[in-house]
């Protein structure tokens, strides 16, 4: 499940200022909870064996948490989606996606939610996970809530369609971004991509050494 937050993040030089630049933020609180434990687990684990451990074995764990702690971070407290007036930017475990409204073809979800590009590329919303089973119960609810009308003779109308999952809800929050911004003179631009490389440089470097000191046994 993931939750909007509408606070502003810390503005980037690069980004429009004012109202305009107001950002809605979506992260997975499911995937925050997760890597707080993880990080909980890996550095109980690393601490003890720095501590406590003899021999290569301090080395070996400093290594070890060089390599996992970036990556616990990248995949679970990184993930974010900043959408305002102007463009969506996704940050996932590696990367920093910035797309103008005007550069943005559709937003689709299947197995995955995903925005595509007027270029045809694809990019994943890593903070914005589906749920089959959350659709499955907002649809199940649904059709309970309006077979309870039918039997009971209500006069109200039924819901047009099925009540929708978190998720789904928050891409359709996209899409109508999307269509009402994607003309604006402001939202116009190319597609940009910034690699993580403070993510990736840590986790390449503890993996190094951790190959070496195995290597070397």
């Amino acid at each position: 499940m993931t939750t909007p937050d509408h606070q502003s993040p810390v503005p980037d030089s690069s980004e429009p200022s004012g109202p305009q630049a107001r950002d809605r933020i979506y992260r997975s609180p499911f995937g925050i909870a997760g890597g707080v434990l993880l990080l909980a687990i890996v550095g109980w684990l690393g601490v003890d064996a720095l501590v406590s451990g003899h021999g290569r074995t301090p080395w070996l764990a400093l290594a070890t948490l060089i390599l996992l702690v970036p990556l616990v971070i990248a995949f679970t407290l990184r993930p974010a989606v900043f959408a305002n007036e102007d463009r969506l930017r996704i940050r996932n475990p590696f990367r920093v996606i910035t797309l103008p409204w005007g550069s943005v073809a559709s937003l689709r979800s299947s197995y995955s939610n995903e925005v595509v590009v007027k270029s045809g590329t694809k990019y994943q919303l890593w903070a914005v996970p589906v749920s089959l089973r959350a659709r499955k119960k907002a649809t199940r609810r649904q059709q309970n809530r309006a077979a309870a009308q039918v039997r009971t003779g209500a006069a109200a109308a039924l819901d047009a369609g099925p009540r929708r999952a978190q998720t789904d809800q928050i891409m359709d929050d996209l899409r109508e971004l999307a269509e009402i911004h994607e003309s604006a003179e402001r939202a116009q631009g190319e597609p940009s991509v910034r690699w993580a490389y403070e993510v990736m440089g840590p986790a390449i470097a503890g993996a190094v050494v951790l190959v070496i000191l195995l290597a070397t046994g």
